[in-house]
């Protein structure tokens, strides 16, 4: 009986009806990217990965992708343009490094920064997500991009615009919308969201902006809330923790909350 309503209600869905199975999985994610980092980051991992087995690899994902949704495109040609990307992915990943390097001074050495910080872990994902976005590849760059999410905590979406010298510090609770524009030399802090103003109808906002731009050398502290299309954090200016922003802020500011008053009391002693 149960058995019989399920089959009716998925009969009746035009999104499952053609009973098509997905053949990309969690492990297969975690192949990409690993094989991709060893290429990238040589002597850090174990692995034998080289870039045909990467473009192998790809090819093959890319084509039951394809299969899944019912596209007719070149998966080859697809995967052969993801290739020619790794060399501005490596130089851009040298930069987030660094920023790391320059920014943490509990970090002991860039070899920590790679092999254990989850802020550096999640950049690197989003750099590689954010090619096969721009390449127009579906479900594969989120499917990237939410396992980096479980894993660290952090929540890029692959269509946000990030320039060199990216540095997450602490990792955890971040959040970057998709039509986010962060520049070059940006330094944000846990807990930061970079999100967009909450309406009835999101279909009727799709493929606009509605997350904010930041601009060069900015830095948002923890718990820092930045929402909307329209709005600019200028260049050079410092957002305070816990700072909720819905309008443009202009170069050079200091944006914070007020002290709140605290008050301190002696608590008897048993």
């Amino acid at each position: 009986m149960i058995r019989d309503e399920l089959d009716k209600i998925f009969k009746n869905n035009p999104i499952l009806s053609d009973n098509h199975i997905l053949e990309v999985n969690r492990n297969d994610i975690k192949k990409l990217v690993y094989g991709i980092r060893n290429v990238i980051m040589p002597g850090f991992y174990q692995g034998d990965d080289t870039i045909e087995s990467i473009y192998g690899h790809l090819s093959v994902m890319i084509s039951k992708i394809y299969n899944y949704m019912h596209i007719e495109d070149d998966y080859k040609a697809k995967a052969c343009a993801f290739i020619r990307e790794l060399p501005e992915v490596a130089k851009l990943l040298l930069s987030d490094l660094e920023a790391f390097y320059n920014g943490d001074p509990a970090a002991k050495s860039k070899e920590e920064i790679i092999i254990a910080y989850p802020g550096f872990y999640a950049i690197y994902i989003y750099r590689i997500a954010h090619i096969l976005y721009r390449l127009d590849i579906p479900l594969l760059p989120r499917m990237l991009s939410e396992m980096a999410h479980s894993d660290t905590g952090v929540d890029i979406n692959p269509g946000a615009e990030i320039g060199y010298s990216f540095f997450i510090d602490h990792a955890t609770g971040v959040v970057i919308g998709e039509t986010t524009n962060i520049g070059n030399n940006v330094k944000i802090y846990q807990g930061v969201t970079l999100g967009a103003l909450s309406i009835k109808d999101g279909n009727s906002i799709r493929g606009i902006k509605r997350h904010p731009t930041i601009e060069d050398n900015v830095t948002i502290y923890s718990g820092a809330s930045i929402l909307g299309g329209n709005v600019v954090i200028g260049h050079d200016s410092i957002i305070g923790g816990n700072a909720f922003i819905t309008e443009s802020v202009p170069p050079y500011s200091l944006v914070r909350i007020k002290k709140y008053d605290i008050e301190i009391k002696q608590r008897h002693q048993d």
